[in-house]
């Protein structure tokens, strides 16, 4: 059974998002919804993230939505302090408020950004920490995600769930379904 599940992705830019508003982030954030459901519903308590923009942040976002009607709870740990230094203001507000909102956060990493080994930490440590892992990839395109799949592919024995192109697809055709009947009534 999960009971910590770590979850990661692409970040926003390798996805071409920009906005909040882009439709895509909404199809992403119920694709997580759906998942994350049927793991609560089979006993996951925390969810953890590193607090990277895109999928680690859009998942913030769907914990604490599903905080309504579940008993779940989320940590952001940050690789080292000040992780959004180089963020765009809007960001940055967004990062600091859900720092505000989740149930813990930390830093691994006392102190700014040294070098490109705290990364490499930080996925060995959410390795350790967490029962599975719920990664937001295409596999043949896997962008930044592929350092924590080198990471993850050296455990065999870590349960991983995927997001992948399909699913996404599947839950845009949901959708449009859903707006469908919608727009009938």
């Amino acid at each position: 059974m999960t009971k910590v599940l770590s979850v990661t992705g692409y970040k926003s830019f390798e996805l071409g998002i920009r906005l909040e508003q882009d439709p895509r982030v909404t199809i992403i954030k119920k694709a997580i919804e759906k998942k994350l459901i049927t793991l609560i519903e089979e006993g996951l308590e925390w969810v953890i993230v590193s607090g990277q923009l895109g999928i680690e942040l859009w998942c913030v976002d769907v914990c604490l939505a599903l905080q309504e009607d579940y008993d779940i709870k989320i940590a952001i740990i940050a690789p080292f302090d000040e992780q959004d230094s180089r963020w765009k203001e809007s960001d940055k507000e967004k990062y600091q408020s859900l720092i505000l909102a989740v149930d813990y956060y930390n830093a691994l990493y006392q102190g700014g950004y040294k070098n490109p080994g705290q990364f490499k930490m930080k996925n060995q440590f959410f390795l350790n920490k967490a029962d599975a892992s719920l990664i937001l990839v295409d596999e043949d395109f896997p962008g930044s995600v592929s350092f924590y799949l080198d990471t993850i592919k050296k455990e065999d024995e870590h349960p991983r769930f995927y997001i992948t192109p399909l699913d996404l697809e599947e839950v845009s055709r949901e959708l449009q379904e859903c707006t469908a009947i919608y727009d009938d009534y």
